[in-house]
């Protein structure tokens, strides 16, 4: 069924003002402005009043974390006490929690304007074993695209790593469940709903031997890989102390500097660094809510791009971000890179480019990210009909200027996922209600 997205108020593409035909799960043509389609359509939505851009790329988040939102023990920390106050309780996680905790996330991502994300599910508990699965069914409930990467940590406390002995795995039962997924859940080729990479958590939380055996297994099942990396100083003096050597050395050292590669974070590269980076292929995810709040520095977006690295845009966990919201995250990632660099000339195109194209270069997609014919039809459409946007000459920085929170419509492989700022079938009051018992009942189950 061919439909006809019609005379945008805005939209973030080349000769494209007239809007798009969608044809199916694909983006069939580009309209220019006065133009009509040059084929029939069989519906046509009038855009007049909506803003509308690709779908936004979500390359690294934590599910999971919503349940330990502002939770007391990790309050005003730094990475390294704040997991240690979190593990605990993220030991204690069952698949009802699990479940919640990832409709909740999806959901907020979707309201957000996100049609693509990655999770990072590192913890496996004796309770949550199926964490990843549970994932994938959530996903295919609401039409969510996503890239699940297995996490893992088989580092333990009496090992010299960070996380207790209680949420890690021996590494033949992470490789063997990694193979698993794979097997079970992993799509390739464009259009992929669901897609699994393989990711150790970090440095500090896995053994140098899991690297490699997880490189090997992603290089042969044609997955990508994926982790934390130059988070923060503690965990440059963790490698120096353990491997004699800076993180990304580290990363070389066991095969990982590579372009089927993306990390999470990037803050500590040196300039030097981030030309190998480059030369590697390997992409960058920036988190700066995730960053800000745990006080862990900020990634040099600009100077990565410059050497040549692809850079996307993350939401990261909801315990660290403490929200899910895509298009928060871009006007976040605009503010942070200015104010850090000094440098107004840093626009919000920059800013929806990491969120789109760059993320899905993380991904390893060249099917999503943009609006181009061929491309999925993944799009999210905004309104601009609250006070905060009144005034506005130019309807796409004011999106981010302004500071948007929740998309009108949000089309997912052709598919509308939102419809009038709600998502068709989701009962979101139970949602929030249902989710907030888990939080509380996870936290006391972690403090008997």
């Amino acid at each position: 069924m061919a439909l006809w997205i019609k005379a945008p108020l805005a939209i973030l593409a080349e000769d494209a003002g007239g809007g798009i035909v969608v044809d199916g799960a694909t983006i069939a043509e580009l309209v220019p402005a006065g133009g009509t389609p040059r084929a029939a359509v069989d519906e046509a939505f009038d855009a007049a009043a909506h803003v509308v851009l690709p779908g936004l790329i979500n390359a690294h988040h934590h599910f999971y974390q919503t349940l330990t939102r502002a939770h007391g023990a990790a309050l005003d920390k730094e990475l390294f006490p704040w997991l240690s106050a979190l593990y605990p309780v993220w030991g204690r996680l069952n698949p009802e929690a699990v479940r919640l905790a990832v409709r909740l996330a999806m959901a907020e991502l979707l309201l957000s304007g996100c049609t693509t994300s990655s999770d990072h599910h590192y913890v496996f508990p004796p309770g949550a074993l199926d964490a990843i699965d549970i994932a994938v069914e959530e996903a295919r409930a609401l039409g969510l695209r996503v890239v699940l990467t297995r996490g893992s940590m088989n580092l333990s406390q009496k090992d010299g790593g960070l996380p207790p002995d209680g949420v890690v795995q021996d590494a033949e039962t992470i490789i063997a469940d990694s193979a698993r997924l794979i097997a079970a859940h992993h799509q390739a080729g464009p259009g992929a709903m669901i897609q699994i990479a393989l990711a150790p958590c970090s440095p500090f939380s896995v053994t140098a031997g899991l690297m490699r055996e997880t490189a090997d297994l992603a290089r042969r099942q044609g997955v990508r890989l994926h982790t934390h990396l130059a988070e923060t100083e503690d965990e440059n003096a963790f490698c120096q102390a353990q491997f004699g050597c800076r993180p990304l050395d580290y990363l070389e050292q066991v095969g990982w500097l590579a372009d089927d590669v993306w990390l999470a974070h990037g803050i500590h590269f040196t300039t030097a660094e981030r030309d190998r980076l480059a030369a590697a292929g390997v992409s960058v995810c920036h988190c700066p809510h995730s960053n800000m709040i745990l006080a862990s520095g900020f990634c040099a977006v600009p100077a990565l791009e410059a050497a040549g690295c692809a850079v996307g845009l993350g939401v990261d966990g909801s315990a660290s971000n403490n929200a899910s919201n895509m298009i928060q995250e871009v006007r976040q990632a605009l503010l942070l890179q200015r104010v850090a660099h000094r440098d107004a000339t840093i626009s919000h195109r920059d800013a929806l480019r990491w969120a789109t194209r760059g993320s899905a270069t993380c991904l390893g997609r060249a099917d999503i990210g943009e609006i181009a014919v061929g491309k999925q039809a993944d799009l999210a459409l905004f309104t601009m009909d609250e006070p905060r946007f009144s005034g506005h000459q130019d309807p796409l920085a004011a999106l981010v200027l302004a500071g948007a929170h929740h998309a009108d419509r949000v089309m997912v492989a052709g598919d509308w996922r939102v419809v009038d700022g709600a998502i068709p079938g989701l009962d979101l009051d139970r949602l929030r209600a249902d989710h907030q018992r888990a939080a509380v009942a996870l936290a006391a189950r972690a403090s008997a």
